[in-house]
């Protein structure tokens, strides 16, 4: 079959539209003026982005993209509760893009209560609510999209309001990179017989197992990982390198391929460190004496951040065709419903 004969069986609510207009989405966020009340980056001591998902993603990511620039310490939190530095001198940003994420909810209306300075990042819901009954800088996000497709408009919205604080610099010519970037691999991307398709058809009856960087490209592995569980419906699997030599390498002393048919994904960058790329090698070499296949991913674009942006952008194509080659629908997440439901009931 054609891509088009598998994005109209198996795609019904057409996120294949949605993934080749993603720079549309980065083009909203950057380009709308956003009021947030004033003193909120007065006497920060650290900020705190707390969210789940997708929302939460888009924190990690930009924790990396500005790994040379941030000096404010910055975290993203996964959980009902806050760290127990928090306080008044905290930044805390709720992201939730349905704005109904329990976990985050409940976070926070700790952070009210401890008198953080607080931005909320959402469609609306509950957070929406809670900002505008204690008039909390409440910065609104592009709505229809499911959030794991909504990068584009909560990723960008972060960045847009660390620029607007002035915790750096002023980001509009990586900005307009970026737009270009996705706009031209989108158009790439849909057509047959396209990179990230074809790396999707080598890994039909593979688990997946995924190395990435440790604080380089971390975050892009980890979000790989994510949109393979969600786009594609399969486990995946992620580790960072150096940490998987102290631990993980020692699983690999067992590997029998009839217990764990796997295809492992190295994601490298030209900025790791020398010993880090030397570990890549190595760890290599031993996989492929167990007959396990490598693939290699990388981008040869000129900056860090625009190859980071790159290989968001093929890696989330790739685990949306390798859903629709597995013939699942890349919008369904029947059993994240039904634990919502049951954690209501």
């Amino acid at each position: 079959m054609e891509i088009k004969d598998y994005v109209s069986k198996y795609d019904p609510e057409n996120q294949f539209e949605v993934m080749i207009k993603y720079y549309e989405q980065v083009q909203n966020a950057w380009s709308r003026k956003l009021e947030l009340t004033d003193n909120l980056s007065e006497n920060i001591s650290n900020i705190i982005i707390t969210g789940l998902g997708g929302s939460a993603i888009a924190g990690d990511l930009l924790r990396e993209f500005l790994k040379d620039e941030l000096k404010t310490p910055l975290i993203v939190n996964r959980n009902y509760s806050l760290p127990k530095f928090t306080d008044q001198n905290s930044l805390c940003i709720f992201s939730s893009y349905s704005g109904n994420t329990e976990e985050t909810v409940e976070a926070l209306e700790t952070a009210i209560n401890i008198g953080c300075k607080i931005i909320c990042v959402t469609t609306g819901g509950k957070i929406g609510e809670i900002a505008k009954q204690n008039n909390i800088s409440y910065v609104q996000l592009e709505k229809g999209y499911q959030p794991r497709y909504a990068l584009g408009t909560s990723y960008f919205t972060l960045l847009k309001i660390f620029t607007l604080l002035k915790f750096i610099t002023n980001q509009d010519d990586i900005v307009n990179a970026i737009i270009n970037l996705w706009k031209n691999k989108g158009e790439k991307f849909s057509q047959e017989d396209n990179k990230a398709f074809n790396y999707a058809r080598n890994l039909i009856g593979y688990i997946p197992v995924i190395y990435s960087g440790a604080d380089i490209t971390s975050a892009l592995g980890n979000r790989f990982k994510c949109q393979i569980n969600e786009n594609s419906k399969l486990n995946a699997y992620h580790n960072v390198i150096p940490e998987m030599n102290h631990n993980e390498i020692i699983g690999w002393e067992t590997y029998e391929s009839e217990q764990f048919k796997t295809v492992v994904l190295n994601i490298l960058d030209q900025s790791y460190h020398s010993q880090v790329k030397k570990r890549f090698e190595i760890i290599s070499d031993l996989i492929k004496k167990l007959k396990v296949e490598i693939i290699t991913i990388e981008s040869n674009e000129t900056s860090f951040k625009l190859r980071l942006m790159d290989l968001i952008y093929l890696t989330d194509w790739i685990s949306y065709y390798l859903g629709i080659l597995r013939g699942k629908d890349p919008s369904e997440i029947d059993n994240i419903k039904f634990l919502k439901n049951a954690l209501a009931s």
